[in-house]
């Protein structure tokens, strides 16, 4: 069973509470509280899309942006030492930083 489900690029996190016997989960990415439930899979689901179709329909009728989640940046917090060992190893192979960093999350995920 998967707990994610995505719609018209929003990825959503599904929990279940077996006090209230619900399954609920909000939109993961951004700042902007889109929650949603269902007392089964397909409730959910249909809970899922109209809660991302009403914050789209909100942002439209306000003329705002609707927020993007995973925009491609992202800060992390390492090691002075992890830092400064690979920034060294960018300027050596005259690569960014960025680069370094995108290739070694690439192996990771490939191995998990």
């Amino acid at each position: 069973m998967s707990s994610t489900i995505e719609y018209r690029g929003y990825i959503g996190n599904i929990e279940f509470s077996e006090e209230d016997e619900v399954f609920y989960g909000k939109v993961q990415g951004i700042r902007s509280l889109i929650s949603y439930e269902g007392e089964n899979a397909k409730d959910l689901i249909n809970d899922f899309h109209t809660a991302v179709d009403d914050y789209l329909e909100l942002c439209a009728s306000r003329g705002t942006e609707p927020e993007k989640a995973y925009k491609g940046t992202f800060n992390i917090r390492i090691s002075p030492e992890l830092h400064k060992n690979a920034a060294i190893y960018a300027a050596e192979h005259k690569i960014s930083l960025n680069s370094v960093v995108e290739t070694a999350l690439l192996g990771f995920m490939e191995k998990v």
